[in-house]
């Protein structure tokens, strides 16, 4: 399957507009399932699974005419497509809701797994944050975090798409996490 991936993205990259669309029918039930993942972590009500795929499509064929750089680099762009939705549609709801002011702290501590939790709005605002900062300091870091969180990736699956080892995955992960939480704690 990562072969057929990786000559669609070929095709693709050569102007080829039927392979992107053959490339997402080919990775479409596994979008459908992180994207599955990302709706049940982040309690959009007003996001479906089908909804957040085909919107992540749009956003990765829109005008800018980004160029893929194989398996990884596809998932990544999705994640980051799926993550700026989901944060998009959690301000709506805020402004529309409560008027976005009040922000709650994000609830990560060492051994919280955070793609099994539950965020509403304000708090994903708040780790879409804190996420933005470390992607500046620790871009890695933040892609881990991003496949992690907002594509539902298990660490071995981020392993086999970086071509880490998972040891190297989970120890980033590990300190993706402490960064958050002292970025979401700074009194702590």
């Amino acid at each position: 399957m990562a072969d057929d991936v990786t000559a669609l993205i070929d095709a693709a990259n050569n102007g080829d507009a039927r392979a992107l669309q053959g490339l997402f029918v080919h990775v479409y039930d596994e979008l459908k399932r992180l994207a599955r993942r990302q709706l049940a972590a982040s309690a959009a009500p007003t996001l479906n699974t089908t909804g957040l795929v085909h919107e992540a499509y749009l956003k990765l064929v829109g005008p800018d005419g980004r160029s893929l750089h194989g398996r990884a680099h596809f998932f990544a762009l999705a994640a980051k497509a799926m993550r700026q939705i989901v944060i998009d549609h959690a301000r709506a709801r805020l402004t529309e809701k409560r008027g976005g002011e009040h922000l709650q702290i994000v609830p990560l501590d060492e051994g919280l797994e955070v793609a099994d939790g539950e965020l509403p709005p304000d708090e994903l605002l708040r780790l879409d944050r804190a996420l933005a900062q470390l992607e500046a300091e620790e871009p890695r870091l933040a892609q881990i975090v991003e496949l992690r969180f907002f594509a539902g990736l298990g660490l071995s699956e981020i392993a086999l798409l970086q071509s880490l080892s998972e040891r190297t995955v989970n120890r980033d992960w590990r300190r993706a996490k402490a960064q958050l939480y002292a970025s979401l704690h700074p009194d702590a």
